[in-house]
């Protein structure tokens, strides 16, 4: 058997782009993945002929490591990067205004499209406009941040209710996957700051025109087998040893133990919390207090087009954000579109049938195409664990990715990357993973070296 440089558990993206790296740098990679396909919360499957994302995953301009792993993998042209922030907000009754950015520089880039934010009164939008400028100056190292909850905060400088649910939570909840009132504020400032307070263009909304698998999965596999790295589906990790002569064994199920100086853990948090060995150090309950969100995304196909946009936002209606995902489909004849639920824990456990009583009804209010329309499909997909509660208090759970100890590393969305649980932040703790061990190893051959 060949020798090994370093075993990455996890195909995720946060352990897809930890095994890249390290490939890259020259090293010996395994790959293990305990289902049967890749991805990790980013996958495909086939439903009635049908290709269907388990949800619609979207990035932003200013997700630098992201788009990055995907130029590595060859795979750019794959995605729409919108040429400037374009956002169309709906609502049931026909009313609509869109969110663009305006050549003028950051932060008024915005300002022109919130004063125009008719599904709030003038003077709300004035005042959401004065307390996002607040929310740019927050201080996101003061460790008193991320123990205040964003709908606090907003409170207390005079958001109203409506304003919070029809402004705040429409940009809040589907990038923290929790509720404006819940999500911590220090998060909530990270994505003003970063994503839409920061460069102008930071905010241009990119999202995949292929079927995930054939985004990140597929190309990750071909990319990492020729780099000479071993990809094992199906190997569940059972245990991961102390070190023992400069290696860490790891036991998978029915199979030999492998050998290496150095594991890179990016599994889920629940799972890193059973799998990471005492002498790391680390603390798992701290791990399994970060808890998990759901998102439950519902995929309805109609006969003909109901949908003139390739994806609107929506106040006023349990519907939050929908996609045309026609062509990733493969629907041959009508208009697939993508209704992605964050925060979902009320619909997690309600039948299909029950959603598409409720959401059907919804989706009529809402588009007037859909009233003369026939749905040909309709199925739910829900993620029970789609990201860790991103509420106040995390950051102190979120361990920092890399080195843990020796020969043991850390990645996954859910370390402390400075960034929410978004697949930014997977991408982002894998390459750091990458590096810490790429520089442990070289240390430790040099050292052999003299």
């Amino acid at each position: 058997m060949s020798r090994v440089d370093v075993v990455v558990v996890g195909g995720g993206l946060a352990g897809l782009a930890a095994a890249v790296a390290c490939a890259d740098g020259g090293l010996r990679v395994t790959l293990l993945e305990a289902r049967p396909r890749l991805g990790g919360a980013t996958w495909s499957l086939r439903r009635d002929g049908l290709v269907l994302d388990n949800g619609q995953h979207v990035f932003l301009r200013c997700c630098t490591a992201y788009r990055g792993f995907l130029a590595r993998l060859g795979v750019e042209r794959s995605v729409a990067l919108q040429s400037r922030l374009d956002v169309l907000v709906a609502e049931p009754g026909g009313r609509r205004c869109r969110l663009r950015r305006h050549p003028l520089p950051s932060p008024v880039h915005l300002a022109p499209s919130l004063l125009r934010f008719t599904h709030l009164p003038f003077a709300a939008r004035v005042r959401a406009g004065l307390t996002a400028r607040r929310l740019g100056e927050i201080d996101l190292d003061d460790p008193r941040t991320d123990e205040q909850s964003l709908g606090e905060w907003l409170a207390a400088r005079g958001e109203s209710d409506e304003a919070i649910d029809l402004f705040w939570d429409l940009l809040i909840r589907p990038t923290l996957n929790l509720a404006a009132r819940d999500a911590s504020l220090a998060l909530a400032a990270k994505v003003f700051q970063t994503g839409l307070l920061g460069e102008v263009d930071a905010a241009d909304i990119g999202w995949a025109r292929v079927p995930l698998d054939e985004l990140h999965a597929r190309p990750a596999a071909a990319l990492l087998t020729a780099r000479g790295a071993e990809v094992r589906l199906g190997a569940r990790v059972e245990r991961i040893g102390p070190p023992s002569g400069g290696r860490r064994e790891v036991s998978v199920a029915g199979a030999p133990p492998i050998g290496a100086p150095a594991v890179i853990v990016a599994t889920d948090h629940e799972r890193a919390a059973d799998l990471v060995p005492a002498d790391s150090g680390l603390d798992g309950g701290a791990l399994r207090a970060l808890g998990a969100a759901p998102i439950v995304n519902l995929h309805v196909a109609f006969d003909r087009p109901v949908l003139d946009v390739p994806f609107l936002a929506v106040v006023r209606s349990p519907l939050q954000w929908i996609f045309d995902r026609t062509d990733t489909s493969g629907l041959a004849s009508g208009q697939m579109l993508a209704v992605s639920l964050s925060a979902a824990d009320a619909y997690l456990d309600v039948k299909q049938g029950d959603l598409a009583n409720a959401f059907l009804p919804e989706l009529a209010r809402l588009l007037p195409a859909c009233r003369g329309a026939a749905v040909t499909h309709f199925s739910a997909v829900r993620e029970p664990a789609a990201t860790f509660r991103q509420r106040p208090g995390t950051r102190k759970l979120r361990p920092r990715p890399g080195r843990l100890a020796p020969g043991l590393f850390l990645a996954g969305a859910w370390t402390d990357t400075g960034w929410p649980a978004t697949m930014e932040g997977a991408v982002r703790s894998g390459v750091a993973a990458a590096r810490a061990v790429l520089a442990s190893l070289g240390d430790s051959r040099s050292s052999e070296a003299a």
